[in-house]
């Protein structure tokens, strides 16, 4: 996939004050990794427009007892435009889930069940980092939600209708961020 990220607009977007790769909880407990990079580093082209542009594994730990679903938020907040560009909406995972593969495929259901929404490009799964080029470095925030419930939300929504239904169900957060920039 190749081109600058579109804006989106009418995205809202909840400001979480968090290190990479902590919980945002209060509890501790709640983890998100990845294989592929570092909380902070570079995310690796083969996950950008640069490369093939698949997603990157995830691995999740430190599930709270009392949760029924994961969700995952991946957006990128200095894309242009007033709201962050959406990359990639997952939920409805199951509370035991420990990874998620690289490459989901961009169907509307993936990973026994699990849905993903309508990212900025107006596709469904994941949009490979693709910041304009000149635009300096961005930063990709990968948000993993622990939710009390099975979220009743349709497959191929938008971020707000996941963020409305997160707001009502959040038990723990963790975020991990990776940073890129096109060549040339």
């Amino acid at each position: 996939m190749t081109g600058a990220e579109p804006t989106t607009d009418g995205e809202t977007n909840r400001t979480l004050a968090t290190d990479g790769g902590t919980d945002t909880s209060g509890d501790g407990s709640l983890t998100l990794s990845s294989s592929a990079f570092e909380d902070g580093e570079t995310l690796p082209n083969r996950f950008t427009c640069e490369g093939k542009g698949v997603s990157p594994p995830l691995s999740i730990a430190g599930v709270p007892d009392e949760t029924e679903s994961l969700a995952l938020v991946v957006d990128d907040p200095d894309a242009p435009g007033s709201d962050p560009f959406v990359h990639w909406l997952l939920w409805n995972l199951v509370p035991d889930t420990a990874t998620i593969p690289e490459d989901v495929p961009d169907k509307t259901t993936v990973l026994d069940g699990a849905r993903q929404g309508t990212n900025g490009g107006g596709n469904v799964g994941y949009f490979p980092a693709c910041p304009p080029k000149g635009h300096g470095t961005h930063t990709y925030r990968f948000t993993l939600y622990a939710v009390d419930q099975m979220l009743d939300v349709k497959a191929a929504a938008e971020r707000s209708q996941l963020q409305r239904a997160l707001d009502e169900s959040n038990l723990a957060q963790a975020r991990i961020t990776a940073t890129f920039e096109r060549s040339g």
